[in-house]
């Protein structure tokens, strides 16, 4: 897991310089088919990068986007009417009988239907109208790091020249380098304040929400706690009752529209005696965490994910863990 999170800058780098090709090949469809919406279909870490991009093409151009569960198709068989809509299926293998399902069902509903994956030739990518190879080499840990990153950075590229937004393609060509500086930020002042601690909220929004999904499962995955992501918004609606002193929170905040309430939200609960962690320079009671800025709104919670990781592996290590080979989990889950 180590030597895969240090790869992320390199992977993504080489993913950027050899997709150019496939990149504008996927946005033209899109621009081309128009739609009046996006269906996601993913599952766990996909899940998260789905989540994300749901965000970004949603800030960016204002088409609604929506998650739609596999089973659907997988367990109840149900069709869907998707004529005109895209859907984009994500997964690092390609495997999994209900995502390769309900893409199945997605363009037989009518959707230009693409994947992202990181396995040429998997099943997914006969159910689909064109894929897109992450192209990331072979991830070994269970938990996924660089393919995860990579994902997320794929479909950016693709919504940039979709787009035509030129500050987002820069953006997105300079993530490598900000991804290098968030692998060496050091958050090992978190490890020591979870000693004695099995749960915590991890709390975002807007695609820092998830990212705080993303984060909320490595902590389990990984180290055993059971982390729950909320976006700051909501931790007040019935989750804030059980913040009791010393309880730890960490706060994922970005340079976007949403980084002073997510901050405010930290601090409030610093003040209620949380042990609260903030990757925010807006002053009050919650601890600061480094963090690399991206400079662009859409891109910089994805930089936090890769600090965390390193972090994440690191906790794993310091409760006696190991985090390439989590009991009970394997790294290519096929559910039906």
């Amino acid at each position: 897991m180590r030597h895969e999170i240090e790869e992320i800058p390199q992977v993504v780098a080489g993913f950027l310089e050899g997709s150019a090709d496939v990149v504008a090949e996927a946005a033209a469809v899109l621009r081309d088919r128009q739609p009046p919406v996006v269906a996601t279909i993913a599952r766990g870490s996909s899940d998260h990068a789905a989540s994300y991009l749901k965000y970004a093409i949603e800030l960016t151009l204002g088409i609604p986007v929506a998650s739609i569960g596999p089973s659907v198709a997988s367990i109840y068989g149900a069709p869907l009417k998707l004529d005109r809509a895209v859907a984009i299926a994500i997964s690092q293998s390609g495997k999994s009988p209900d995502i390769v399902g309900m893409a199945r069902a997605a363009r037989e509903g009518g959707a230009t239907t693409i994947a992202v994956t990181n396995t040429a030739g998997s099943p997914l990518t006969e159910a689909v109208d064109f894929t897109v190879d992450l192209e990331a080499g072979v991830e070994q840990s269970v938990a996924a790091t660089k393919t995860f990153v990579t994902s997320v950075v794929a479909g950016l590229a693709i919504l940039s020249r979709w787009a035509g937004d030129e500050e987002l393609i820069a953006a997105v060509a300079a993530l490598p380098e900000a991804f290098q500086r968030a692998v060496a930020c050091d958050w090992s002042e978190l490890i020591a304040a979870l000693d004695g601690h099995d749960a915590l909220y991890v709390l975002g929004r807007g695609p820092g929400w998830a990212i705080a999904n993303e984060a909320a499962l490595k902590f389990k995955e990984t180290c055993g706690i059971q982390g729950e992501a909320y976006s700051s918004a909501e931790v007040m609606h019935g989750p804030v009752s059980i913040v009791t002193p010393g309880f730890p929170v960490l706060a994922l905040a970005a340079r976007d529209a949403a980084e002073s309430s997510v901050a405010e939200m930290a601090h409030a609960l610093a003040g209620k005696g949380a042990k609260a962690f903030l990757t925010s320079d807006l002053p009050g009671a919650a601890s600061r965490l480094p963090f690399a800025a991206t400079g662009h709104p859409i891109t910089d919670p994805l930089a936090l994910i890769v600090s965390f990781y390193g972090f994440v592996e690191a906790l794993a290590h310091h409760r006696g863990l190991n985090p390439d080979a989590p009991p009970m989990l394997k790294k290519v889950t096929e559910t039906v």
